[in-house]
């Protein structure tokens, strides 16, 4: 029937078609027939027919809901046989089976059945294309993270960057005033510190490591996304493995500062940079990672260093897709991208922000620490994983043919180096076990890249599975390593349990200002910390009105000055420790064993010659404090309740990020149009 239908319809347009133009055609038999006549042992498929049935069951692909684990099973049963449909057109039987469909497991199409529940073996399947590698090195990574979350106090750092946190929230929802952090932090106040707060404030500083913990775990699955789509699996696999257990990735795991979550996002946008060189048309994916790496600057100024890394990713793996000029500008693309946002941050958020950015990154001053010590120590944290990338390397140039894939290879492997090289330029050791973690992610995609090829040479599959097994079982020596050193990194400080318990009793009986080498530790633990503007340190001194003395970069305050406060018993409550700064304690303990003011109230065992707490006793501690340009005579205790606020306007900054964010658009967009030539621009532009 469907065949006699077709005909008549033939015929209807064959006359239609004589009577339009006037000329009659050569016959009005329908094609089926003439085939037919031509070879009459073969039966051929009615077009339509062929095509409604074809359509139909695509269609039912697209009406269903998604189905991920019956891939194969639903396509095969949506699809008409490749077979069956040549078999129709010749007549002839098939002879071979349907061709398998390589990558179906990337594949995602829809259930035939609309609402089908997944049988027992379809879990079985979508449970076998987990990635329990991945899995695995995630729960080692966890597991020993989690056992140093307990293990000791917290840090100065974790004290520090917590107690600003709590401050900026009660500053957002109460008004309060706050010192002027944006200038001397060399991260963004407003950024990790209230995230940090939030988890403080649900589980105490155990949940605020555990925070750092999610922060890392992501970035090793960061890591596992962008090697198994720069490589394969197996790379992916070793190049996580060797990263997860380093000593001071699983330290980070468990610190609680805004080094983990940096390192995420900057994980984050190598991922992006990735993925936008493998499509032809990445604009969002360019302004994705341009956005996130500007975030990830922010929470952390020293983490731009690598930035260069992450726009070699975007030349280079767009080369793979691209010409080498449209790849330079898709990257000049991105830099453009980003420095316009990190510039829009700084003219919004002012001067201070670009303080602190200059004397905490960009003008350190030298230490005296020296080189070779920087270099050793660098070694011991992360030789294992610098020495497989510079293999991998080596291999590449053997390996890959393509010069943007040896290129990318040597840029991973080189980017572990740069926090060795700056530091030993400066001559310091402080941050280094923090810094190094960043450039031994991207040297990891180097390392598992080396391991994938060792394992790979032979063409025999038990040989190669041999040697998978075998460098599996060589990871327990990096593992019992890296735990080794993750253990003595927690224990480089003191535990302050004792000090803080003691401090609890003796600051609640005194008001005044308070000396401390480290205060971060009291202002994070007791309830006086809230009342900042009480706490002075051995590196400046906060006054009565809310201002502050401060050394300039790289120098300290002179015994002097400290002890001129003392004559004049500035301070109500001293606490040395006899740290960093030994020999200003002991001129501050002897100018307070003089002075028959002060007594000794308590001594601390701690690290490393223990702590001693001195307290004023008289009832008159200090005059009152003397009025500044344009400010009344406070006495002492309406000082500390109430200090002068700092001034945050918000109008001026609106106005000139506005105006530096369009003079820098406009001057950009006249370079594209007139620097480059015609039809020789980035397609995203």
């Amino acid at each position: 029937m469907a065949r006699r239908g077709y005909d008549q319809r033939f015929k209807v347009r064959a006359a239609e078609r004589v009577r339009e133009t006037g000329k009659p055609i050569a016959t009005t038999t329908p094609p089926c027939e003439i085939r037919a006549q031509a070879s009459p042992a073969v039966q051929l498929p009615e077009p339509l027919s062929l095509w409604s049935s074809l359509k139909g069951r695509l269609s039912a692909i697209f009406r269903t809901r998604w189905h991920p684990s019956g891939q194969l099973s639903a396509l095969k049963a949506a699809l008409p046989d490749p077979m069956r449909i040549r078999s129709m057109a010749t007549g002839t039987q098939p002879s071979s089976p349907v061709p398998r469909i390589r990558g179906g497991a990337s594949l995602m199409v829809r259930s035939v059945r609309a609402g089908e529940k997944r049988q027992p073996r379809q879990w079985l399947t979508l449970l076998s294309r987990a990635p329990w590698p991945l899995v695995t090195v995630l729960a080692v990574q966890a597991g020993f993270s989690l056992s140093l979350v307990w293990s000791n106090t917290a840090f100065q750092d974790e004290a520090l960057y917590l107690w600003v946190g709590h401050l900026e929230i009660s500053h957002w929802l109460h008004g309060t005033t706050m010192p002027a952090f944006p200038a001397f932090l060399s991260g963004a106040p407003v950024l990790y510190p209230p995230l940090g707060a939030l988890a403080d404030s649900l589980g105490g500083l155990a949940a605020a490591r555990i925070l750092s913990l999610g922060f890392m775990l992501a970035s090793t699955c960061l890591l596992w996304a962008t090697v198994s789509r720069l490589y394969s699996r197996r790379a992916a696999f070793f190049a996580c493995a060797i990263f997860a257990v380093l000593g001071v990735t699983l330290r980070l795991g468990a610190f609680a500062t805004y080094d983990p979550m940096s390192l995420c996002l900057l994980a984050l946008a190598a991922w992006c940079a990735v993925h936008a060189g493998e499509h032809l048309k990445s604009s969002g994916w360019l302004v994705g990672t341009s956005f996130v790496l500007a975030m990830a600057n922010g929470t952390k100024y020293a983490s731009a260093l690598f930035d260069p890394v992450v726009v070699g990713l975007v030349v280079f793996s767009s080369c793979r897709v691209l010409r080498r000029k449209q790849a330079l500008a898709r990257g000049g693309t991105m830099l453009g991208y980003t420095a316009g946002m990190v510039a829009f941050l700084f003219a919004f958020g002012g001067g201070e922000y670009w303080t602190a950015v200059t004397q905490s990154t960009l003008a350190r001053v030298n230490s005296a620490d020296p080189i070779s010590a920087v270099l050793i120590h660098s070694w011991r944290l992360t030789g294992v994983v610098v020495v497989l990338a510079f293999a991998g390397a080596v291999l590449c140039l053997a390996s890959e043919s393509g010069l943007h894939d040896r290129l990318l290879i040597w840029l991973v492997a080189v980017a572990a180096l740069l926090v060795p090289l700056g530091q030993a330029h400066v001559h310091t050791l402080t941050s280094l076990d923090k810094h190094i973690d960043f450039g031994a992610w991207f040297a990891a995609i180097a390392a598992g890249y080396a391991v994938d090829r060792l394992t790979g040479w032979a063409s025999l599959r038990p040989v190669r599975s041999a040697a998978t097994a075998a460098c599996v079982l060589l990871l327990a020596l990096p593992t019992w390593i890296g735990i080794t050193q993750a253990k003595a990194l927690f224990r480089t400080w003191p535990n302050s349990a004792v000090l803080i318990m003691t401090l609890s009793h003796v600051i609640s009986q005194s008001k005044g200002p308070v000396l401390a080498e480290h205060p971060s530790l009291p202002e994070y633990y007791l309830a006086q910390g809230a009342q900042w503007n009480r706490w002075s340190s051995t590196h400046s001194i906060r006054l009565l009105d809310g201002r502050s003395i401060n050394p300039r970069n790289g120098s300290s305050l002179k015994p002097q000055v400290y002890l001129k406060l003392i004559r004049e018993g500035f301070f109500s409550m001293v606490i040395l420790d006899f740290g960093p700064t030994a020999s200003l304690d002991y001129s501050i303990s002897q100018a307070l064993e003089r002075n028959y003011h002060y007594h000794l109230v308590a001594r601390v065992p701690y690290y490393p010659s223990g702590a001693v707490v001195w307290q004023y006793r008289p009832e008159r501690r200090f005059p009152p404090a003397k009025a500044g340009p344009g400010l009344q005579s406070v006495s002492p205790i309406e000082g500390l309740l109430t200090p002068v606020a700092r001034p945050s306007p918000i109008l001026g900054p609106i106005v000139l990020a506005v105006t530096i964010t369009g003079i820098f658009t406009l001057l950009f967009t006249v370079w594209v149009r007139y620097a480059w030539r015609r039809r020789k621009a980035s397609d995203d532009l």
